[in-house]
């Protein structure tokens, strides 16, 4: 489905660049979308199988045009092919570095060719659908982002089939909060009644998804992304770390982000230069320590190891390792 979603959106911006000008190469509009002159192709014979006349003129200032004086007609979406597009076409802007404008556009010419009631529908499940400032670049199915969506926005109780990280499926009913793009993929915040407490789901786990009777009381979050943040912080893994770092939150942050480890500035702590940077308590829950020495090397400052003396034991044999590669046999 994401496949699809991509070239459907690729489809109709290609329609836009050919709209929006008398000739287009093959070689621009290749640039333009990201990818290569035989996608394009492709992508302009699909247009034409859809009756849309686009001409292809040959020789060495040719390429591509909408036959002049035709009309394209508008194309009609079903809401879940108007999420789909709308999955597709942020992929394809993160994936692009286009501007934010040219997404919104797209969408709205869509919107437009909507009854009334369906595009104010579409604008209400769009709405709960939040993104940080890293755009999800994994498309999740359109019909489980569809019904998600309307449940967040209705506050409707979910029946879920989940796949965890581990392939082991379980069933879950849950109250969902919001959906929040982050780090190319999207999640779904929201209350396990089975484990009377918040969760995160992985949307492109979810194998289905369907309401059931009943609505909730979601709680106030005025931050649904920053929330998301919180709960990969708290959640509850194998190992919880704490370190002690002599730097600042700004060089500390690109090794260690929000959603990985919970700062706290350490006041009180002993400096006898008054121009060394501040020490920082880093807690870091984890499914694994094999990462860590890396990240603590990669820190290039004092470090603290707190908690727990495993980690302890393989930071001294990544150090052995190091001095082993280094000549220092000693």
């Amino acid at each position: 489905m994401s496949v699809m979603a991509d070239t459907t959106a690729r489809a109709l911006q290609l329609l836009e660049l050919l709209q929006s000008a008398q000739l287009r190469t093959a070689a621009e509009l290749a640039e333009r979308l990201g990818v290569d002159e035989r996608t394009i192709r492709r992508d302009v014979t699909r247009l034409q199988d859809l009756e849309v006349p686009v001409e292809t003129l040959r020789g060495r200032y040719g390429g591509y045009r909408l036959a002049p004086g035709e009309r394209v007609l508008p194309l009609m979406f079903s809401n879940e092919e108007v999420v789909a597009v709308f999955l597709g076409l942020a992929r394809a802007q993160a994936d692009s570095h286009a501007p934010e404008i040219a997404a919104q556009t797209a969408l709205a010419k869509i919107k437009r060719a909507l009854p009334i009631a369906d595009a104010r529908r579409i604008d209400a499940l769009l709405g709960v659908m939040t993104r940080t400032t890293q755009h999800a670049t994994v498309a999740p199915d359109p019909g489980v982002m569809l019904t998600l969506a309307e449940a967040v926005g209705l506050r409707r109780v979910l029946d879920l089939r989940y796949l965890s990280g581990q392939g082991i499926p379980s069933k879950r009913t849950i109250h969902p909060y919001a959906l929040v793009a982050h780090a190319d993929r999207w999640y779904l915040v929201a209350f396990d009644t089975e484990k009377q407490d918040e969760r995160t789901f992985r949307v492109d786990r979810i194998r289905t998804a369907r309401t059931v009777p009943g609505t909730f009381v979601a709680p106030q979050q005025s931050d649904a992304a920053g929330r998301l943040l919180d709960l990969f912080v708290e959640a509850d893994y194998r190992w919880r770390v704490v370190l002690r770092i002599r730097e600042t939150e700004e060089r500390i942050r690109p090794h260690l982000p929000l959603g990985v480890a919970r700062l706290e500035r350490l006041e009180g702590m002993p400096n006898t230069n008054e121009d060394a940077p501040p020490w920082h308590r880093a807690e870091i829950h984890a499914e694994s320590l094999d990462w860590l020495p890396s990240i603590i090397a990669a820190l290039d400052c004092e470090v603290v190891i707190d908690h727990p003396a495993e980690l302890r034991s393989r930071v001294r044999t990544a150090a052995k390792r190091m001095l082993h590669a280094s000549g220092d046999y000693r």
